[in-house]
Parts: structure tokens; sequence; C-alpha cells
């Protein structure tokens, strides 16, 4: 037999294996080096490969359709479903992505651009695409074999696919790398939970924290694998998100930074302020309910901000605690009754410790038994509604859909404000026999 007819031979028979055996194949081309099995796939028309491409582990499709050049890529890319062609591309860097997103017809481009793209609170925003995955049959020895030709950014863990490459389970890395060299994976697998890529990246967390991982699997809506999520990223996204809502709570912008213009400072400030200086007044004309008894009681007056402060603080520790609770899902909207219970209870002794310590203050200032006791009740009133109020807006803002940091802070001052000056004046007001006048 000639070399043309042994050649001729060799690639009917590979052409056979291709077409009747794609997933033996697909094993066969993840145990090559990513521009081997580039050279081979480049030998054959893409409508042949088809099959084996959909049947590559996330890794190795990347790693050989890197080396291919971009014509053939294209087509490759062309004659797959959107789904795997989207996770595919989403895999590839940025340059070569547009490159061939480029060359497509904008209409096909647009809507993978859509399946490669998440909301910004999604578990699918914040994942990445560098992550190993092998076939569940392949052994240990296999499995490091092809980690030195691709070479990727972290080899934590070992996720293990089915032959639709579904998530099955995960191996750590050293538990791979101690085995014998012939040892299946899959006789390595531990237990693995995933998310959806468009699942809320609170979903992630939690299920991190309960899985004791560092490395979550990111699936799509059949379960194939297309990212992994990192405890470290998400710590870092909620990072920026507390740091956001410190502005928020106070009606500054999610988006001013610190060097930002004075006129886009005072576009997204200025509204909030409006709003405020509403609520101020609500404030003020509850004091105006009181002002005759104000101007017997003149005391009232300087004793008005000791009220309305403590109070303030103490709904604003109620509120950083619900706000902690909500943003890590230790609590949710239906255990919003606990939560109040909770906060009302803490305000209550809170409200009868510092009750004692401000009423023997106001005695020994104003020798008015009366004025301290006053002051001493309107103590605990006002802090046990602060505290309610500092569970129940954050929580009455996440049931009605709406951020539970927008300003909450704003809105429970107007709460702390008018419930300290109601209950202080109106118990000034009703026990005024024993108030000295002056």
């Amino acid at each position: 037999m000639s070399a043309a007819d042994a050649t001729t031979t060799l690639d009917a028979l590979n052409r056979a294996f291709f077409l009747n055996h794609p997933r033996a194949a697909a094993r066969r081309l993840e145990g090559l080096s990513p521009a081997q099995a580039a050279v081979l796939l480049a030998a054959h028309e893409p409508a042949l490969m088809q099959p084996v491409w959909a049947a590559l582990v996330p890794g190795a499709a990347d790693a050989i359709l890197a080396e291919l050049p971009d014509d053939l890529a294209l087509r490759m890319l062309l004659g797959m479903d959107l789904g795997p062609a989207a996770a595919l591309l989403g895999r590839l860097d940025e340059d070569r992505r547009e490159t061939l997103l480029g060359a497509m017809d904008p209409g096909l481009a647009g809507e993978l651009r859509e399946l490669t793209s998440y909301p910004v609170e999604s578990a699918g925003h914040l994942m990445r695409t560098s992550f190993l995955a092998f076939d569940e049959g392949v052994t240990a020895g296999e499995a490091l074999a092809q980690v030195r030709h691709r070479r990727p950014e972290a080899v934590g863990q070992i996720f293990l696919l089915d032959g639709e490459l579904r998530v099955r389970g995960r191996v750590p890395f050293p538990d791979a790398a101690l085995a014998p060299p012939e040892t299946r994976l899959a006789d390595l697998a531990q237990p693995v939970a995933w998310v959806s890529a468009l699942d809320p990246r609170d979903d992630a967390l939690a299920l991190l924290e309960t899985g004791r991982m560092d490395v979550l699997p990111v699936v799509d809506a059949h379960r194939r694998l297309v990212g992994v999520v990192r405890r470290a990223d998400l710590f870092e996204a909620f990072k920026e998100d507390v740091a956001a809502d410190i502005q928020t709570m106070v009606g500054a912008s999610k988006e001013e930074r610190a060097l930002s213009s004075s006129l886009f400072a005072v576009r997204k400030r200025l509204p909030w302020l409006h709003i405020n200086l509403l609520t101020a007044f609500l404030a003020a004309a509850v004091v105006g309910m009181f002002e005759s008894t104000i101007a017997r009681y003149t005391a009232l007056a300087v004793l008005l901000p000791v009220v309305a402060g403590q109070s303030g603080n103490a709904g604003a520790q109620a509120l950083a605690v619900t706000m902690r609770g909500l943003a890590l899902r230790e609590i949710t909207v239906r255990e919003w009754f606990k939560v109040t219970r909770k906060e009302a209870g803490t305000g209550l002794v809170n409200g009868l410790a510092i009750a004692v310590t401000c009423g023997l203050g106001v005695l020994l200032w104003s020798r008015s038994f009366g004025l301290a006791l006053v002051i001493a009740m309107s103590m605990v009133i006002s802090m046990v509604m602060a505290g309610i109020a500092g569970a129940i807006v954050p929580l009455t803002l996440q049931r009605l859909g709406q951020d539970p940091a927008q300003s909450s802070s704003i809105i429970l001052t107007t709460v702390t404000d008018v419930a300290g000056f109601l209950s202080f004046l109106g118990i000034a007001t009703l026990l005024s026999g024993m108030l000295t006048p002056g």
C-alpha cells in the first residue's frame, strides 16, 4: 500500500470514528495537546466535527478553539446550537471573542452577546470562565496530563461532567494528584452544589457557606457547566455593595465618587435633600403642636435634642443590623415579626437603662422630679419605637421590591424624630401638673 493510500485509509478511519463515536473521539482529543487536537480537527470539515465539539468538556474545547484559525473557528461556531456556542464564546478572551462576533451576521452576533451577558446582581456576572472540568470516566493520570497541557489559572477543584456536560461532582485537586494514576475520578468524587447563571449572587454566597467551598460551579438552563464563582469575588462584590449602601442610606447616589464633579453630586443629592426638608417640617409640625407647653416650660426645649439624638442612635443601630442581615441573607422578609420583636425588646431594655441614667442627670440639673420622670418615660417609648422602625423600614422596602438601603436613613430619622418629640412633649403635657414653670 502506498503512502497516499495509507493516508486516505487513516483519514477514512478517523472520519468513521468521529462520526460514529463522537464522545469517545472527544475523550481522545482531550488527551492530546491543544495544538495537536486543532491540527486533527482542521483536517476535517466542520459539519463532521460538530458532534465531537458538542462532547468536548469546557477547558479542552476552549484551548483547542484558541489554536484554530479564525475562519475555521467561525465555521465551527456557526454550526453549533446557540447555547453551547455562547458558552464557548464566553470563555474566550475578549479580543478573540469580538473578532469572531464581528465576522458573524449582526443579528446572530447580537443574540450571542445577549446570551454571554448576565444581570449585574446575578451569579453569572461574577463568574470566571477558567476552571478544571473532566469527564467522570477520566482517570487521575489522564487528568493530570491534561492539566499540564491546559495550564489553567487555578487548580483547587476538579469538576466532573457526564456525557451531556452536566455537573456530577467535584474532586479536590490534591486528591487527584495523590491518587494512583489508574484511579477513575468518579471514584474520588464528592457531592457538589451548583447555582444557575441567572440566580442572585446572594444564592451563590449561601451555597458556598453551606457547602464550605471556595469555588461554586455555575450552570446554564440545561445544567451544563459554564463557569465558576469564587468566594473571594463574591465578598469583594459585597464589600462594594456595602460601600454603595452607606451612600444610598443618606440619599447619595451609588455612582458618586469622592472625586466626582460638584454638578454630578448636586444632581444626585438635591432631590433627597428636598425630601429630607419635607420630613424635617413634619417633625417641626409635631413640636408646633405643643408650642404652648414649651412656652410654659422652657426646659423642655433644652432637652428635646437629647431625646431626638438618643432615639436616632438607637434606630440607626437597629437599621444597620437589619441591613446586614438582609445583605448576607441571614434574614428574609418572612421573619419580619421575629426581627421586629427582637429590636423592640432591645429598645425596651436599653431604654430602661438609659432612662435611669438620663432621669438622674435631669433631676440633678433641674431639681424637678416631674421633668426627670417625663424624660425617663419618653426615653423608653422613643427607643422602643426607634428599634421597631430600624427593623421595619428596610424590611418594608424589601417587601415592596425596592432597594432597602435607598435613603432608609432619611425615613428612619423622620420616624425617630416624630416618635421622640411626640412622646416627650405629649407626656410633658399630660404630666404638666408635676413640672415647674420656667
